[in-house]
């Protein structure tokens, strides 16, 4: 909760403010049973209407001025939740992003989801809460005693026999809450991977006929869900009967209490009407803090959650940076290995160099690794042993931003976002329409765009469903060489490709990008055989690296592999 309150901080004079204008208006309140009391001890037996009258209009205004500040305070709690809930979540999502790529497995994205939508809301309105409830419960319960007390300290004494058994009793429960709604929030995490799930496969899903299945596989997440609310739901829901009862058998009290005495020693009536009311009033402020107890549980797991993603530290660490490494290869991977879980190697003892402006060319099965080797380059993850260099310079040595401005990717599972077909080629950088059209044209897509409605002003629906995937495709690997990289990375990025169309983009890329490192990955032969080297990958090692022509000779894996793609024809 520390990182909460720290977020909380820059509010703080509005949240003063609202404060004050929360204490007057609660203050108000409280003085409405004192002046009737007053009116039933001392003005009606004047007999003179108008004192009546006139204590009646201060009634009134005490209960006007009441509700008009506590309409004010409520506005400004509102706003000051809402820009707090608003910056929580802009750095929620701002750290989400700049995640490692191994948080990011840790975390799960529907964790990630889940934390930046229902974990802020429940912290949202815990704050919320907090401005309106917290400040005039507290008022209401203290102010009702103090006066409870003037008035008549014997039956104010029934009602402090029974609020340590309240306070006991809240926090007996209330110590519970936290881990059940957690349990709760991380059930929210399954729900919310199955629906993502879902919703990213339903033509699959339909095309199978799956969706019983699927509809089974939701109800179990979601009956987990509704067993885990319900559980916290019962712990937690035992606070306001508890409380209730509590205060009902004090309000018996009082009222037993107050005919005895009257019947021993006469008190005033007025003060029973005048005392009953403000018990009345401490028991609403009971009720309301409660409330607030089973939303602090709510809003600490909530926080916690939050605060866990906020707090990862920065795993990119730069490096301090040496000499230069000058050997003529621009990139090179000199004895590379790497595991996603520490358990068993997924690239193992990786070697090879290329030059700048050659292409490499990566093929394998897959789960040979070659998503992996790439995500190495970009430095999504670190090695566990060896060392990656560019331009001389081992990865490790680059800042973020000087590592990004060197590559263009299109990746495999890349996305394209609901805006105009130029945004999603420029997406967000200083590209102007000229080099737009350059990367369409280089990636073999501006003959199907201009003839869309609209050109590239025609807009793409929500990764780009109303696109077919070969256009989608082409759309991605524009956007990859609109800002002119040194690097170019294609994953398996034109599988959705007809050989021709493929054809023309590799030979438009080659013409056209002459000084960039080109690095094509991909299951097809015919799109990396024309490659300066071509790495073959199986099981994460390397079984093969040369030319086309070398390894048809000497790789027997890719000469299967090209067998069965080609007949064994070296077609253009």
């Amino acid at each position: 909760m520390r990182l909460m309150i720290s977020y909380l901080k820059p509010f703080g004079r509005r949240m003063l403010v609202g404060l004050i204008i929360k204490i007057l208006g609660t203050v108000a309140e409280l003085f409405l049973p004192m002046i009737l009391a007053y009116i039933l001890d001392s003005v009606i037996e004047t007999g003179r209407v108008e004192i009546v009258v006139g204590y009646g209009l201060l009634m009134i205004l005490c209960a006007a001025a009441a509700a008009v500040l506590n309409i004010v305070a409520n506005r400004m709690a509102a706003r000051v939740s809402a820009d707090f809930s608003a910056r929580v979540r802009r750095d929620l999502f701002r750290r989400t992003l700049y995640l490692s790529a191994r948080a990011t497995d840790r975390f799960t994205i529907p964790s990630l989801e889940s934390r930046i939508t229902s974990d802020t809301y429940n912290v949202h309105h815990f704050v919320g809460m907090m401005q309106r409830m917290g400040v005039r419960a507290p008022i209401l319960l203290v102010g009702g005693m103090t006066i409870t007390l003037i008035i008549d300290a014997y039956l104010a004494l029934v009602m402090l026999a029974i609020l340590p058994i309240i306070f006991i009793s809240v926090y007996s429960v209330s110590r519970r809450g936290v881990p059940l709604y957690t349990r709760v929030q991380r059930s929210v995490d399954g729900m919310v991977r199955v629906v993502r799930e879902d919703t990213q496969g339903a033509r699959v899903i339909k095309a199978l006929s799956k969706t019983d299945y699927e509809n089974r596989r939701y109800d179990a997440v979601n009956r987990t869900l509704s067993s885990d609310e319900r559980r916290a739901g019962v712990i937690m829901g035992i606070i306001n009967p508890v409380m209730t009862l509590l205060m009902n058998l004090g309000i018996c009290a009082v009222i037993a209490m107050s005919a005895y005495r009257m019947l021993r020693d006469p008190t005033s009536p007025s003060n029973v009407i005048a005392f009953i009311q403000y018990f009345t009033l401490i028991s609403m402020s009971m009720l309301s803090m409660s409330r607030i107890f089973v939303m602090f549980t709510k809003c600490a797991a909530s926080a916690k959650r939050i605060e866990e993603v906020i707090l990862t530290p920065d795993e990119f660490f730069v490096r301090e940076y040496g000499e230069k490494c000058d050997t003529g290869e621009y990139i090179t991977f000199k004895n590379v290995s790497f595991s996603y879980r520490g358990r068993r190697n997924n690239l193992e003892n990786i070697s090879f160099s290329i030059k700048k402006g050659e292409s490499l060319g990566v093929i394998g099965a897959t789960g040979s690794g070659k998503s992996t080797l790439i995500r190495l380059l970009l430095r999504f993850y670190d090695v566990d042993e060896g060392q990656i260099t560019v331009g001389g310079r081992d990865i490790a040595t680059y800042s973020r931003e000087e590592l990004t401005a060197l590559f263009g990717v299109a990746l495999q599972n890349d996305f394209l976002f609901a805006d105009t077909v130029a945004e999603n080629i420029r997406f967000g950088r200083d590209i102007s329409e000229e080099d737009i059209v350059r990367a369409a044209k280089i990636a073999e897509a501006h003959t199907f765009i201009i003839e869309k409605e609209g050109g590239y002003s025609y807009r793409l629906s929500q990764k780009g469903t109303n696109l077919s995937g070969g256009q989608r495709q082409r759309i991605l690997i524009a956007r990859a060489v609109a800002a002119r990289p040194d690097i170019l990375i294609l994953d398996d990025s034109s599988s959705a490709l007809d050989y021709k169309t493929d054809l023309a983009l590799r030979t438009s890329v080659a013409e056209s990008l002459g000084d960039t490192t080109l690095i094509t990955v991909a299951q097809r032969v015919s799109s990396v055989k024309g490659c300066t080297r071509i790495l073959v990958l199986d099981e994460g090692r390397v079984i093969g690296y040369g030319t086309h022509e070398y390894l048809l000779e000497n790789c027997a894996e890719y000469r299967e592999i090209s067998d069965s793609q080609m007949g064994g024809a070296l077609i253009d």
